[in-house]
């Protein structure tokens, strides 16, 4: 896993350097769609992304019926690749990005990983002009084209948007125990210690995959410093030996006393049926998770399983958009924006997210397609303030999110806060 990780920030900051030799790369950049009016319209497009499982799998393959019914003639193969938060995908893509072999279009996270990565290293091309044939500029929140561009050119089409900071919970288990979810720390705790005295463990976690551990230490960092300050921490205004960093730290070491422990050996699915099934009582997952909940576990919302802001997070929104652009040289560029134009549309957005557990990126798609979760996290898009999530790539460079990783591995093993906190100040000198 660590392999996977190093080698994909290798492969990434090659690409940077030799973009950056090369010269030339902002003016191909100011020149929109260098790959347009060529290249061979029959091709077929690879669709790239790390969508194999749970909810995910199921809003792929009908975005991708979707584009086959409306564009017979354009071959398409579903090119994901198995890992969560795409693990193992990134690193692929990095290796196949270097020996110029891009796919047709890929999964890449609007923000530092869009932007930092592949936009910085001159290997995606601006899409002002579909924005503007579209008609796409306010068909989006302004806030997530910003997370699109870079340098005035917009790179990308979101096709969903998820909250990362929700706390999912057994409605049996906390009814049964007199328990209401909880939404500031102090409540946390107080209904995990009553689950735990009775033997029933309160907080499901599956970090075999560091990620996830990162996701939870996310939405504590929001709930302590609130949106503002969070945002600090990536522009280098907050140092993370701030006071109040070391508090968001001793919560999310504390959290970690109520966790399963079996955890190390579970993924985010795992640690999801175990609320499903009744043993553990609640879990802190990104709406994926209501995905693959309901579309695979057959839970049924606000009946099996309910759902708030994680603690202290009322009011704000851990924003996470999956999106799709348009990389330099591909063999059918026109193809590529059929494509987009598709997963842009009104009809793409909603065939897509309701089984995908997102909501839609457009600010005009069909509200009653979605279930009541989807409708509620689509009214509180509009009035929270927005936060962007480093465990997916939105909020930092990926070389400082795979130090974070890391280090989060080792503090849940290891549980040193002083250590942590250094570990990060550290680590945190390359986003200066």
């Amino acid at each position: 896993m660590k392999k996977a990780f190093l080698l994909s920030l290798f492969l990434v900051f090659s690409l940077i350097v030799s973009a950056c030799s090369s010269g030339g790369s902002s003016d191909e950049a100011s020149s929109e769609g260098s790959s347009e009016g060529g290249g061979d319209t029959s091709a077929p497009l690879d669709i790239f992304s790390w969508w194999t499982g749970a909810g995910e799998e199921d809003g792929l393959k009908a975005l991708l019926a979707l584009f086959e019914e409306k564009h017979p003639d354009i071959p398409i193969e579903n090119a994901a690749v198995a890992g969560g938060a795409g693990t193992n995908a990134k690193a692929v893509l990095a290796s196949r990005m270097q020996g110029d072999d891009p796919p047709a279009t890929f999964q890449v996270h609007g923000g530092a990983e869009l932007n930092e990565g592949w936009v910085a290293a001159g290997k995606m091309e601006p899409l002002n002009d579909f924005y503007q044939e579209e008609g796409l500029n306010d068909k989006f929140p302004q806030d997530l084209i910003d997370m699109v561009s870079k340098d005035g050119n917009i790179y990308s089409v979101p096709v969903n948007i998820h909250r990362g900071n929700v706390l999912w919970y057994n409605k049996k288990l906390l009814d049964e125990n007199g328990l209401q979810a909880p939404t500031t720390f102090d409540e946390f705790f107080e209904v995990a210690d009553t689950l735990k005295a009775k033997g029933i463990t309160p907080l499901a976690l599956g970090d075999k995959e560091p990620w996830t551990a990162t996701h939870l230490y996310e939405t504590v960092l929001l709930g302590v410093l609130g949106s503002e300050e969070y945002g600090k921490l990536w522009t280098g205004e907050l140092s993370f030996d701030d006071p109040k960093v070391t508090e968001a730290v001793e919560i999310f070491k504390k959290m970690l006393s109520y966790v399963n422990e079996d955890h190390a050996s579970r993924n985010w699915q795992d640690a999801t049926q175990l609320v499903a099934n009744g043993e553990a009582a609640m879990n802190v997952m990104g709406d994926w998770a209501k995905g693959y909940l309901v579309n695979d576990l057959k839970q049924a919302v606000n009946e099996d399983f309910g759902y708030v802001p994680t603690p202290g997070t009322d009011g704000q929104f851990m924003v996470i958009t999956d999106t799709f652009g348009l990389p330099t040289d591909v063999e059918n560029p026109e193809g590529v924006k059929q494509f987009l134009s598709v997963l842009a549309s009104v009809e793409g957005q909603d065939a897509f997210n309701p089984l995908k557990g997102s909501i839609p990126a457009r600010i005009d798609a069909d509200v009653e397609k979605y279930d009541q979760y989807g409708k509620d996290t689509i009214e509180d898009f509009k009035e929270a303030t927005l936060a962007p999530s480093l465990a997916h790539g939105s909020a930092a460079s990926e070389g400082f999110l795979t130090k974070v990783n890391q280090n989060v591995n080792i503090f849940v093993t290891q549980q040193d806060v002083g250590q942590f906190t250094d570990s990060l100040v550290a680590a945190a000198a390359e986003l200066k």
